[in-house]
């Protein structure tokens, strides 16, 4: 768990600040667009619980290059796609591989299984979970990455769709070209027109991999975004640093409402940006507040070389990666606090592979209090595995209290609701107190610091109270500011409620502590 050296470094927006609506929805604590000012407090990021291997790749059609991994959590349980290469060939370039994409299902995101589709044949049979031919080996192969079509009214024979990724030869030139796949029951896939929907750049030299130069060449990302009525379609691009000539692998995102007509592909912002190669991306929105969408890029570092056990000297490509987060709100500007990484590959020698910790596409609800994501792990070894790792709910980053206490104070909100709820963890000796504020920074009295009921535990749904209850319907709809003082503790989210949250775990606590608070007013 990594603290970013941001302390009292939001500037103070001031009282002509416009508020911002949230009406009830939740706000993740992973960025500063609620916040006018930290006091004391750091942004802090949560490393994941390293949980169980979801899924060892050993099955004849797998091999020592699957990866690629998109999950998402439907009606009737969880499923995972993967590209899966045949054969036991470890050559960087992929020569003799045969891919395809394939097809797993869980009924709770932690044990899961290959249903037997009997689709496509696989050396005389057709007991495997193969979904579709992939585009090493075939000519019209494509390499897919579904998620469910959430725009309302869509087609039954689009209920879910896919981009995918086909290597078009001609001659001694190639080009890779984004194509739409469509399937109503998540198995049986088909190419929506007959043209592509994004355009790859040509290159020379035809081989049976990826060529390195091009747009295209690894994992897309494609959902209906409900903000804003729209389809957004992220697709990764290299970018040529100004100066140096270097070539920089980066993200470029695509909207459309029709499925047919795209936007031109839009180079994305990261902020801060140092040049990371960033070899997938992965994004998705929130699964509990899809107005913020949450990515975890597998940063590439290919002038790196472990050390590995002698046997594997020869059958690895070259550097190391790790897995890092990013936030956006508007899928074009990425806020990039959080440099270090989210996932390390740790101490097993064997996950320091090039390509390994490669994070999946999605992050999905495993019970009640936590949500899980899936790492692939010993890329190009004989047998790569897929294994869970697992956070609190919200819990991806949070706002960070020392035991010498601070406080956050936001910008003018506007919020719909009667109760106000966080999610937040304390020590023993820590607390949570709310302060609601006018938007000119001073309290409302019966809001105010010395009126509110100090919350200890850790909860993943706290209603917060002051002396005269919790209702806070007589501020709805008006211009409000939120002041959180904190002491040893976390807070991941907050959100205004229109009704009172189930029982949590928790504790209040009516008598002031004796060590010095920070200042509940202005």
């Amino acid at each position: 768990m990594l603290c970013a050296a941001i302390l009292g470094a939001v500037v103070d927006a001031g009282e002509d600040t416009p508020p911002v609506d949230i009406g009830s929805r939740l706000e993740l604590l992973v960025d500063d667009a609620l916040i006018d000012k930290l006091d004391g407090l750091a942004f802090k990021l949560h490393s994941p619980r390293a949980a169980e291997v979801a899924l060892k790749f050993d099955k004849p059609w797998e091999g020592s290059g699957n990866h690629y991994i998109t999950v998402f959590r439907d009606d009737d349980g969880y499923h995972m796609y993967y590209h899966s290469v045949s054969g036991r060939s470890n050559a960087a370039s992929g020569k003799g591989w045969i891919s395809y994409t394939c097809y797993a299902t869980s009924q709770d995101g932690v044990k899961w299984v290959r249903p037997n589709l009997g689709l496509y044949e696989f050396q005389g049979s057709k007991k495997n979970n193969i979904v579709f031919p992939g585009p090493f080996g075939f000519e019209n192969g494509a390499l897919l990455f579904p998620y469910p079509n959430r725009r309302p009214g869509a087609p039954p024979e689009q209920r879910y769709l896919a981009p995918g990724a086909r290597v078009q030869r001609t001659g001694d030139s190639e080009i890779i070209r984004l194509f739409l796949f469509a399937s109503p029951d998540r198995v049986r896939w088909h190419q929506v027109g007959k043209t592509a929907i994004i355009n790859g750049l040509g290159t020379k030299k035809p081989s049976t991999f990826y060529p390195p130069t091009n747009l295209l060449d690894s994992d897309h990302s494609l959902f209906w975004d409900v903000p804003s009525n729209r389809y957004i379609l992220f697709m990764r691009d290299q970018r040529v640093l100004a100066g140096t000539g270097e070539r920089l692998r980066a993200v470029r995102r695509a909207t459309s409402t029709d499925l047919l007509n795209w936007s031109y592909p839009e180079w994305t912002h990261m902020k801060p940006s140092p040049p990371d190669q960033f070899y997938t991306f992965g994004a998705r929105p929130y699964f509990r507040a899809p107005h913020m969408y949450l990515a975890f890029p597998m940063r590439y570092v290919r002038w790196r070389n472990a050390r590995l056990p002698a046997k594997y000297k020869k059958q690895l490509g070259v550097g190391v990666s790790d897995t890092v987060f990013v936030s956006s709100r508007d899928g074009l500007h990425w806020d990039r606090r959080f440099l270090e990484a989210f996932i390390r590959p740790g101490l097993d020698p064997l996950k320091w592979t090039d390509r390994s910790n490669h994070t999946s596409m999605g992050l999905v609800p495993t019970g009640a209090n936590e949500m899980s994501v899936y790492t692939l792990e010993y890329f190009r070894l004989p047998v790569p595995r897929v294994r869970r790792q697992v956070m609190r709910v919200d819990g991806v980053a949070s706002i960070n209290a020392p035991y010498a206490g601070g406080q956050l104070t936001t910008r003018p909100l506007v919020f719909r609701g009667n109760r106000l709820v966080i999610n937040a963890s304390t020590s023993a000796s820590g607390g949570v107190r709310v302060e609601i504020l006018r938007p000119d920074g001073t309290a409302i009295d019966r809001f105010a610091g010395d009126n509110a009921i100090e919350f200890f535990g850790d909860s993943i749904e706290q209603e917060v109270r002051w002396d005269q209850g919790p209702d806070v319907s007589s501020l709805a709809g008006k211009p409000v500011r939120l002041r959180f003082l904190m002491k040893d503790a976390d807070l991941y989210s907050f959100r205004f409620s229109k009704s009172a949250p189930p029982a949590a775990q928790s504790g209040t606590d009516r008598q002031p502590p004796p060590a010095p608070r920070p200042s509940a007013r202005r």
